[in-house]
């Protein structure tokens, strides 16, 4: 007596249109006319042998680990948009690598037709970000800056980083001239609200998107070491309980502002006026960042985090512990 054999006919079907799919190109239109079945039996297909595990998808790839990553980000703190680059070898080479994916998200972004108001702030990595951008022709585009600038001249200052991205996107730009910090309160608030700086700071807040990093309180920090009032010191704002900076305005673990006279001298938006724009694009990493990235998303203010892979999992880590 012959023995009988267990066919199943649905799986066979399902490896044979995963052969053509996968394998040898054809689309599902032309595998239904091969088949002599309709096309929705061939997406069927194609779904439930993914479903049942008849086809399985590895991603090789440096890149893949950041996917799954990027979701996870996501989810955890309500963000738009998280784009991660690979993680570093070296962790000193951790600003390029970010500021060069910020690169590539921007240059996306900045040819969009309905973004027509820009703003940056600097930094190290917002100055490599302008290096990974390649030029085209916005001249319906402006680009503002955000922040006042440092004393000393520097290829990361706001008044470069403005100027050599408007001119890489043929675009307009307007500058908020004035410095960082005033020497008193009251002389910030004396230049506040001459029209100058009033027009520049009704700009900003009426951008599309914005662009800035997060500094911490290391001398690895710009602001820290080159930016800060002379009356001021590091330790007090860290007695205060700063972990960082946004925009020149020092938070804490929490993501609050200190009470300290710095963030009462700031000459510029306060960062939680950021809730009402529509894109808020955070761009750092490293992991003496981890602290001020947290802090930072904490806010609710950011929409979309740039950085690296081993900085986004420790910022994960940091949160839940």
């Amino acid at each position: 007596m012959a023995s009988v054999v267990d066919f199943d006919h649905e799986e066979r079907f399902q490896v044979r249109v995963a052969w053509l799919y996968h394998v040898e190109g054809l689309t599902q239109g032309a595998i239904a006319d091969h088949l002599q079945v309709t096309r929705l039996r061939v997406n069927r297909a194609l779904r439930d042998a993914m479903h049942n595990g008849v086809v399985r998808v590895t991603i090789h790839s440096r890149y893949a680990p950041c996917m799954d990553l990027e979701a996870h980000v996501k989810d955890r703190f309500g963000l738009k948009d998280v784009a991660l680059a690979p993680a570093p070898s070296d962790d000193a080479n951790v600003q390029p690598l970010v500021g060069f994916e910020l690169g590539r998200y921007l240059s996306a972004l900045l040819q969009e037709r309905s973004l027509r108001l820009f703003g940056i702030a600097w930094g190290n990595t917002l100055n490599f970000a302008t290096q990974a951008i390649a030029p085209f022709k916005r001249e319906d585009l402006e680009v503002v800056s955000v922040m006042g600038g440092l004393p000393t001249g520097s290829d990361v200052n706001s008044f470069e980083i403005t100027t050599r991205l408007a001119e890489l996107c043929a675009a307009k730009r307007t500058y908020l001239t004035a410095p960082l910090y005033a020497s008193t309160e009251q002389s910030r608030d004396t230049i506040m609200v001459q029209e100058v700086f009033q027009d520049v700071l009704t700009k900003i807040r009426q951008a599309d998107a914005i662009a800035m990093g997060a500094g911490d309180m290391s001398k690895r920090s710009l602001l820290v070491r080159d930016g800060l009032p002379k009356d001021v010191q590091v330790r007090d704002l860290v007695a205060a309980g700063a972990v960082g900076d946004m925009l020149g305005y020092f938070i804490d673990e929490a993501g609050s502002l200190i009470d300290h006279p710095i963030n009462r001298r700031v000459i510029g938006i306060d960062p939680f006026e950021l809730r009402s724009m529509p894109n808020v694009i955070l761009a750092a990493g490293g992991q003496h960042k981890v602290k001020v990235i947290a802090a930072a998303l904490k806010t609710g203010l950011v929409d979309v985090l740039v950085s690296d892979q081993r900085t986004a999992e420790s910022v994960l880590a940091f949160v839940e512990d």
